[in-house]
């Protein structure tokens, strides 16, 4: 084992403070490596504050890894030493389930190891994330990074982005569709990107029309205000698929009439109760409201090529680790366009 230095939360109430974690030897089909940036996603501050319930204390937040391979271990061969690689939001499932068998990892019967507060196997006690300097990840859920792309800017790709690209990619988006993004924020910002490269015609659905210049900026053709009750009935019944980011519960028969026939709407930021739905809504198009959880590891790394092909990446701000609970408070107030991202160099330093 080695121990490294790392940033985490004692308990629900603390703030996050250097501390000493310990690492794995690496094994057969392990790959080290040098944590170069590390994004900061709304996941973590739920996790560090317990608010789902479940967290493992000491809390090392951080599954948006962007690193250097420092070692391999001699069954790799996907894999030496120097890559620029990335680790999501796994770092392990029981790979025998149907789920699995299907590259849905996310979803394994067995419940995939998430890349912090998961149950580690070879350690004990639960998985330490990225707010750290280095991480031993099985290669299996190590990915490429395409050599074209801003490192520090893929990072958020690795939740945000995956987890936009997985309803688009897994509903068929294509040319001509007419594609909503609800919300504009770290999630929102990657949707908008993607649907905009995949050929959609893309709507910035939104409840603040002073975002509506940076949405086309990303990529959005159009922005419908939805506390505008007539631009709204003025859209009824034309999206063919609706992305919803809204990160907290809400209202969603609004943007159920907006739908066609058969169309869906997918929700991916609200992981907590919704306000009541009027079945009618759905029963009154035969329209669908679904839901996604970020992807397996074959889809994120199509999901990398993707951005490489279409040079994708998030916009970021950059922060060095000694500000990360200033950063979670401007996190919830919405105050970052649109993700966080920690040089894991300024760790080094302290």
């Amino acid at each position: 084992m080695s121990q490294v230095k790392a940033y985490g939360a004692a308990d629900a109430q603390a703030e996050l403070k250097q501390l000493t974690i310990e690492r794995r030897e690496v094994k057969p089909r392990d790959v080290k490596i040098k944590i170069t940036y590390c994004g900061v996603c709304h996941s973590d501050i739920h996790t560090v504050r317990n608010d789902w319930g479940g967290s493992q204390y000491p809390v090392v937040p951080g599954h948006e890894i962007i690193g250097k391979v420092l070692e391999v271990g001699n069954e790799v061969t996907n894999f030496k030493v120097g890559d620029t690689v990335g680790v999501g939001c796994m770092v392990d499932s029981c790979r025998e389930c149907e789920p699995c068998k299907s590259d849905l990892e996310q979803f394994c019967d067995k419940g995939m190891v998430g890349t912090y507060n998961g149950k580690d196997k070879h350690l004990g006690g639960h998985t330490f994330g990225g707010y750290s300097e280095e991480i031993i990840v099985d290669n299996y859920y190590v990915l490429n990074v395409p050599e074209n792309l801003d490192e520090k800017a893929v990072a958020p790709l690795l939740c945000a982005g995956i987890t936009t690209f997985s309803p688009l990619n897994h509903w068929k988006i294509k040319k001509g569709d007419k594609v909503g993004v609800i919300g504009l924020g770290g999630l929102g910002h990657m949707g908008i990107k993607f649907a905009h490269a995949m050929g959609a015609h893309v709507v910035m659905i939104t409840t603040s029309p002073e975002k509506g210049k940076d949405a086309k900026r990303l990529g959005a053709d159009e922005v419908l205000v939805s506390k505008d009750a007539e631009a709204m009935k003025k859209h009824n019944g034309s999206f063919d698929f609706l992305l919803n980011t809204v990160p907290v519960g809400h209202d969603t028969n609004p943007y159920l009439n907006l739908l066609k026939i058969d169309a869906t709407m997918c929700m991916v930021g609200a992981v907590e109760p919704l306000e009541p739905m009027h079945g009618g809504n759905l029963i009154m198009g035969r329209k669908r409201i679904a839901g996604s959880l970020i992807g397996g590891i074959k889809e994120t790394q199509e999901m990398l090529d993707f951005c490489g092909d279409n040079n994708i990446v998030s916009d970021i701000e950059m922060i060095d680790m000694n500000t990360i609970n200033d950063a979670y408070e401007r996190v919830i107030n919405g105050d970052v366009k649109y993700r966080f991202v920690i040089d894991m160099e300024s760790l080094r330093k302290e």
